[in-house]
Parts: structure tokens; C-alpha cells; sequence
């Protein structure tokens, strides 16, 4: 293999891997302390790091040395893993103990890797028209969240809604995208006693045909 066709297949893997992690070169680079021109040129197939960067690169996107400097064909980095969608969330039902699991969806292996994940079928027009009835949502698991991020909240132990969490000084909001819907407003002391709890966020959207 010549040296430039060893450039190309790590140029083309790089650019996956940031398309996976929805992460700019920009953002890779600055979190990575990589001046971004090399960044740059990597992503062109113009140049390749060291092994120890590549170990670097490797480390910071959660996959192997292989999975940057080997092809796609006899790399990993186009496995998947099966994930299930669930028609409903409940409180203190473990994701993998639901009956009502509807139907399964493949996530790629390097972003299994960073967590647990679920994908759930929305219902209703609340998240139109980021999110609309029938779509599903790739969520990982996690229990608290940033502002403007879209979380699944379970509200006292009902199923799980798809919100924007906005944090308050005292509180939260639970931000419906269709303006039609009021955002659900909660203190503090409402959170825990209600109680609202976060799932999980939204990480992908995958609309139906």
C-alpha cells in the first residue's frame, strides 16, 4: 500500500469518526491541543500523525489504532450494535427488563463504547418540527444532563417525554419545540417529590420514511 493510500484511509476514517461524535474539526482539534491547520491536512489526506498520536486520536474517540489506520473493510469501525427501541419507559424497569421493546436499531460500535443507549419511538406532535410523531430517538442513559440539550424526563413514573431541559436557579423546564405547548415548569422541591427524573439524552434522530 502506497503512502498516500495509507493517508487517504486514516483521512477518510478521521472524518467518520467526527461525523459519528457530531464533533467539528475545530472543536476535535482545540479539545485534542492540535494546531487545526494539521487537523486540516489530516482530514485532506495530506498528511498523517505520529503512532503516538494516533494512539491520542484513538483514545479520545473511543476506538482502536486499527479502526483510524486500517480500511473499512477489515477495520471495526463499521460494526454495529443492535440496540432496543421502546415503545414506553416506566421508573425502576431496567431498559433491558421492558416487555415492550418494538423493534431494534443499529448504532455504530465506536459510539456504544461511551455508554449505555435505548432508542424510544415518539409519540405526538410536542418536538415538531425538530422531532415529529413516529420518529425515533437514539437516547444515551444518563441521569442529568445540560441546559438546551433534549432529554427523555419521567414525570411521576409515567412514561418517559421527550423535552429541551432548560435549568433554573431553582429548578428546571421541560421546553416542548411546537410552541402550541406550554413548557412544564418545576421547583426544586416538585423535582424530588413528584418526581422528575432524567433518563437519558437525545444524542440521534432517525425519521421515519
Amino acid at each position: 500500500m502506497s503512502d498516500n493510500e495509507v493517508k487517504q484511509i486514516f483521512a477518510s476514517n478521521l472524518r467518520r469518526l467526527l461525523a459519528t461524535y457530531n464533533l467539528s474539526q475545530k472543536d476535535a482539534s482545540h479539545t485534542l491541543g492540535i494546531a487545526s491547520q494539521t487537523f486540516n491536512n489530516w482530514c485532506k489526506g495530506n498528511s498523517i500523525p505520529s503512532i503516538d498520536t494516533i494512539d491520542k486520536l484513538a483514545e479520545f474517540f473511543h476506538c482502536t489504532r486499527a479502526d483510524l489506520i486500517e480500511s473499512p473493510g477489515s477495520s471495526s469501525i463499521r460494526m454495529s450494535v443492535s440496540i432496543p427501541v421502546l415503545g414506553r419507559v416506566a421508573a425502576g424497569i431496567p431498559i433491558d427488563a421492558i416487555s415492550e421493546i418494538i423493534d431494534r436499531e443499529e448504532i455504530p460500535s465506536e459510539l456504544a463504547k461511551t455508554g449505555e443507549f435505548f432508542g424510544l419511538r415518539i409519540k405526538g406532535d410536542s418536538m415538531e418540527p425538530r422531532i415529529y410523531n413516529g420518529d425515533t430517538v437514539i437516547v444515551r442513559r444518563q441521569d442529568d444532563a445540560e441546559s438546551d440539550q433534549i432529554v427523555i424526563a419521567l414525570i411521576n413514573g409515567n412514561d418517559g417525554v421527550c423535552k429541551r431541559l432548560k435549568k433554573l436557579d431553582k429548578g428546571l423546564m421541560l421546553i416542548s419545540l411546537n410552541t402550541k405547548y406550554d413548557p412544564m415548569i418545576f421547583t426544586s422541591p416538585e423535582i424530588d417529590t413528584i418526581p422528575v427524573k432524567i433518563l437519558g439524552r437525545v444524542v440521534e434522530v432517525r425519521g421515519k420514511l
